[in-house]
């Protein structure tokens, strides 16, 4: 019944859907994988950002060279701001509103420099392309609470002097002409003394898995249902093959070979008398048949 599965279009069939279903699988698991690492980030957020600081000297490396697993690990800073030294970010989005970010240098009481984001500020009205105040840092020295963050890629497009397209390390270098901590920057926490104005903060990361979980069910689902759909297909050509024989069988239990003609679809289905001989209506047919050119040939 199913020996027509051995034909090379359908062993051709099978090895498509399993090339398919070995796609789906791999897609699959990609979407997992990234599950993984959504998971892995949210932990690192719940577990670091409302820790307890920790003093400069005991998490200075964290600035040198940030593992994954220390991000958002809030760090004391005792020092001075270098107000003078202030970069704007552009095209940095807050809440759906377009905006800056404030990043100022920061010199600790040991001579480090650590670059500090202070906040966001809303595209200003006086000017295009910047904002309308920039809030001042506390003078003298501050002690500031940070949360390590790595730096940025390097975006390739251009800014106006005084700001940057992103955090990133070397851009930020080269507009201050000095070294900074080559492996993380802050985002401001709390400070003391507090200035009288400041940028708004920056939001809390989103604890989200997003949608890969269903993506990667979706995906195992196509592979299977390719196998499914295999499946469906060879059956309906075994049922397609029985009809096939069945009707054939019956023709030649009718005792008549019928050839279709290629002028009109083929008669009904004879039957014969008990006694073997012609009906009626194979004599018919047969007259009509020689008439018109057909094929029909009692036997």
């Amino acid at each position: 019944m199913y020996r027509f599965l051995a034909s090379t279009r359908w062993v051709g069939w099978l090895a498509l859907v399993c090339v398919f279903a070995a796609a789906c699988w791999g897609l699959g698991n990609w979407q997992m994988n990234r599950l993984d690492q959504a998971r892995a980030a949210n932990a690192v957020v719940e577990q670091n950002y409302d820790a307890d600081p920790l003093a400069y000297a005991q998490a200075s490396g964290l600035f040198d060279s940030l593992p994954p697993q220390d991000e958002w690990t809030p760090v004391r800073l005792t020092g001075e701001y270098l107000a003078e030294d202030t970069v704007v970010v552009r095209n940095r989005p807050l809440g759906g509103r377009p905006g800056y970010e404030v990043l100022v240098p920061f010199r600790t009481q040991g001579g480090d420099v650590v670059v500090v984001d202070r906040g966001w500020l809303p595209i200003g009205n006086e000017q295009a392309g910047r904002p309308d105040a920039i809030p001042a840092p506390p003078a003298g020295t501050v002690e500031a609470v940070v949360r390590v963050r790595p730096y940025e890629p390097r975006l390739e497009r251009g800014a106006p002097e005084g700001q940057v397209a992103s955090i990133e390390r070397e851009a930020l270098e080269s507009r201050l002409g000095y070294a900074v901590a080559p492996g993380a920057y802050g985002v401001l926490a709390s400070e003391s003394p507090a200035a009288d104005a400041m940028p708004a903060p920056l939001e809390k990361p989103q604890l989200d898995e997003g949608n890969h979980l269903s993506y990667s069910l979706q995906w195992f689902a196509f592979g299977v249902l390719g196998f499914v759909a295999l499946v469906w297909a060879a059956r309906q050509q075994a049922r397609i093959n029985r009809e096939d024989r069945e009707a054939a069988a019956e023709a030649e239990a009718a005792g008549v070979e019928v050839v279709h003609s290629a002028y009109r679809p083929p008669r009904r289905r004879p039957t014969r008398r008990r006694d073997g001989a012609p009906t009626d209506e194979e004599l018919e047919d047969a007259y009509l048949d020689s008439l018109e050119g057909g094929r029909r040939t009692p036997r």
